[in-house]
């Protein structure tokens, strides 16, 4: 693993086809072009932030530290604007959260990748997109604020594949993973139910194993005809990945584009009652030659699935199934500084 505080700025002077060779040769890229981090670019990130050495803690798995300048200069490597560092900042110190075990999800050698939610003003303010194609290219702010976590993972975490990263398979999400909430008039944002006020900026940290596209069972217009097959796709990921061996079932995360939302509050259903009608839609799958099936709930309480709301126009859900191997979702509010 790279030192942080030894990672290479440039004069300037350095071409592009050098600064890469220099970047690739201190193994701290994730296999895409990095954008060359010259001492002016460091000097314009860290320059409304504090003291460069300033420590937030330390990032598993091999334990880097989390300092500013680190920080700032992974930034710089997956292209983000200087606003953009309190986001990426916040969400690394959400990953550090113990009840987040960053050292299983990076070290499995299951799938999961560090997806990051954004909540509130500052989705505005940073141009991130909660709309159509949210989760996939097309903005700025949303590929380069989630590839900048990722990249601290590998540079100051020392993720990298065959070294801490033990992935079997892997997924495309570990390059960039980073999304919007939008603000529905049916459910709270996320970061509210969690104690914020709709004007905090917040970031929520997931450790997903990828992502489910799901449609509603039938055009009707139920909420149940919408819930139904968010259920199944819970019940599938619990039973495909053997979460049936834990002793407690862990969190649900779907994304729910407007249209449904506006489906489900018409008919005059609320979060809660979302929440309690998926808990209780337990089908286990009967295995052949497996003993007793698991028929306890989706989650152990309701306040446990998470609908957040985000997307385009159309009808298309998705499902983010939380790693099976242990981890829970982390939110923070976005760090302020001066």
């Amino acid at each position: 693993m790279s030192d942080p505080h030894e990672m290479p700025l440039f004069d300037g002077s350095l071409s592009w086809e050098e600064s890469q060779a220099a970047l690739e040769g201190a193994e701290l890229g994730d296999g895409l072009p990095l954008v060359p981090p010259t001492l002016d670019r460091m000097s314009a990130m860290l320059a409304s932030y504090g003291s460069p050495d300033q420590s937030f803690g330390h990032v598993m798995p091999l334990m880097g530290e989390l300092t500013l300048k680190a920080v700032a200069y992974n930034c710089i490597l997956a292209g983000c604007r200087p606003v953009e560092l309190p986001l990426v900042l916040s969400a690394a110190e959400a990953c550090i959260e113990p009840q987040f075990n960053l050292l299983g999800v990076l070290s499995t050698t299951g799938t999961p990748a560090v997806a990051i939610c954004v909540h509130g003003p500052i989705v505005s303010e940073v141009g991130l997109n909660a709309g159509g194609n949210c989760l996939g290219p097309g903005n700025r702010a949303n590929a380069c604020v989630g590839r900048g976590l990722s990249l601290i993972l590998r540079n100051v975490g020392g993720a990298r594949a065959g070294v801490a990263d033990m992935a079997t398979m892997g997924q495309p999400g570990k390059y960039s993973f980073c999304f919007a909430e939008s603000y529905h008039p049916g459910f709270p944002p996320l970061h509210v139910r969690r104690g914020f006020v709709s004007t905090d900026s917040a970031v929520t940290v997931l450790g997903v194993s990828g992502t489910g596209e799901v449609l509603p069972s039938s055009l009707q217009d139920t909420p149940e005809l919408v819930l139904q097959p968010v259920a199944a796709a819970m019940n599938a990921a619990i039973d495909a990945s053997s979460a049936t061996r834990k002793p407690e079932r862990g969190e649900q995360v779907f994304l729910l584009p407007p249209e449904m939302v506006d489906i489900i509050a018409k008919a005059g259903w609320d979060l809660s009652r979302v929440q309690a009608y998926l808990q209780a839609a337990r089908h286990p799958y009967p295995f052949e030659g497996i003993g007793d099936l698991d028929d306890r709930p989706l989650v152990s309480v309701p306040t446990d699935i998470h609908p957040i709301v985000t997307g385009g126009v159309g009808i298309k859900m998705t499902y983010l199934p939380i790693w099976s191997g242990g981890s829970v979702t982390v939110t923070k509010p976005v760090r302020k500084f001066g």
